[in-house]
């Protein structure tokens, strides 16, 4: 059965009927999903194996993104996130970019660095060319630690040297560029600069100190583009007014943070519901966003295309994996990836980089209209009304009473509930 991501009504449904209705678009048994049911998803005994000094699991909103065409393929993305409209947006977003044959994806090989800092080389220029001398010996140290990576494929690529001025002096820097596969890397690579540490120390005539991965992973890239259709965005002046904001963010760092956040959104939702590292994925992107003239500036660009619609575009770090730390034993990040039916750690680091394009384009189109508040408040009034317990039956009264009246905040919101439970 061929997959749906065009689901009509799925927010009108009861969260168990969503459930069922998910598993049928995906094809997919609705026990396979189980897992997003606390009852059936992380314990505290496995919970107690992943981190230290456990004392309960606090758990997060996951909803799911719909209206996804990947690479001509339809996708429901599982999106883990507290932040209300998101999932709203970017299902919206993906909506507008089906009108076109949705998101096109692409992505470089999953080769991961860790870095190998040496000290006190008296010659670092000397001990650099003494290092890329030693460069097949190097390769062939660090590739005995994973003989299973290598088996699948993977395994050391390149060792680059570069030379790191600093304070406290001149560093030779040695990079293990490993293609880590279907893995985040993070073990594999960290794993092969133990090894080689001393060995390099030795060549270039210096002691080795950190031995680490870096997450700059500037050789995993991902990138996502689509065309959204300027007479369903409301016509040209929409078109140029989104063209003008994303400028602003190109060339404007105190813009540039707010619409990068934005874009994270919708990418951090994705890797926390698959059980992915949202620390490293955010560092990356970040230090991506740092242009070569140490200028921090947006990670999208939004144009206008020769027949006048909207393209975007986006390209960022993506260390993603498949196998692995939480992806393997947290049970709703397992179920997440089976919603998604990804194959490959590239196939999935494509569609996180489209949901954060849909959500980039989401915040953009909004604020370029009606503002942003208007939507994202609309939804941010349900989690007033509910914080100040307004039951079920209550929160739409509540939610279009806040929306009239202007006031989305709590201390009104307890009148308006205490005024709707008196009859008044």
């Amino acid at each position: 059965m061929p997959r749906n991501s065009r689901i009509k009504g799925l927010r009108d449904l009861s969260v168990e009927a969503r459930r069922t209705t998910v598993a049928e678009a995906a094809g997919i048994d609705a026990g396979t999903i189980a897992a997003f049911d606390p009852a059936h998803g992380l314990t505290t005994k496995v919970a107690d194996q992943m981190i230290e000094n456990v004392v309960g699991i606090l758990g997060v909103p996951l909803g799911i993104a719909t209206n996804f065409v990947v690479n001509d393929v339809d996708v429901l993305v599982p999106m883990a996130t507290e932040e209300a409209s998101v999932v709203a947006a970017a299902s919206n977003a993906a909506k507008i970019a089906r009108v076109h044959g949705g998101f096109t994806t692409s992505s470089t090989t999953p080769v991961m660095q860790a870095q190998v800092q040496i000290v006190g080389v008296a010659d670092p220029e000397a001990g650099r060319v003494r290092l890329l001398e030693a460069r097949d010996e190097l390769i062939a140290l660090a590739d005995a630690q994973d003989p299973v990576l290598l088996e699948f494929g993977g395994g050391v690529r390149d060792i680059t040297i570069r030379l790191v001025p600093s304070r406290a002096g001149t560093y030779v820097v040695a990079h293990l560029q490993v293609d880590v596969r279907d893995a985040m890397g993070a073990n594999a690579v960290n794993t092969m600069a133990e090894a080689v540490a001393a060995r390099a120390a030795e060549i270039a005539g210096g002691r080795s100190l950190l031995r680490i991965l870096t997450n700059k992973a500037d050789l995993r890239l991902s990138r996502a583009r689509a065309v959204f259709d300027a007479a369903t965005l409301g016509g040209p002046d929409v078109v140029d007014d989104i063209v003008h904001a994303a400028a602003l963010a190109e060339a404007d760092p105190y813009r540039a943070a707010t619409h990068n956040k934005g874009i994270m959104n919708g990418i951090s939702a994705v890797v926390l519901a698959t059980g992915n590292d949202t620390r490293a994925v955010e560092a990356g992107a970040h230090s991506h966003a740092v242009s070569p003239a140490g200028h921090y500036t947006s990670l999208s660009r939004f144009e206008k295309d020769a027949r006048g619609n909207l393209t975007g575009t986006l390209e960022l770090p993506m260390p993603v994996g498949l196998v692995g730390g939480a992806t393997k034993v947290h049970p709703a990040a397992r179920a997440a990836l089976s919603l998604l039916g990804v194959r490959t750690a590239a196939e999935l680091a494509e569609i996180i980089t489209a949901a954060g394009l849909a959500q980039n384009f989401a915040a953009l189109r909004a604020l370029a209209t009606e503002g942003i508040q208007r939507g994202h408040m609309s939804l941010h009034a349900r989690t007033i009304a509910s914080g100040v317990g307004a039951t079920a039956e209550e929160v739409p009264a509540v939610v279009a009473r806040l929306i009239e009246d202007k006031k989305v905040r709590a201390d009104h919101a307890e009148t308006v509930l205490a005024a709707l439970r008196s009859g008044r």
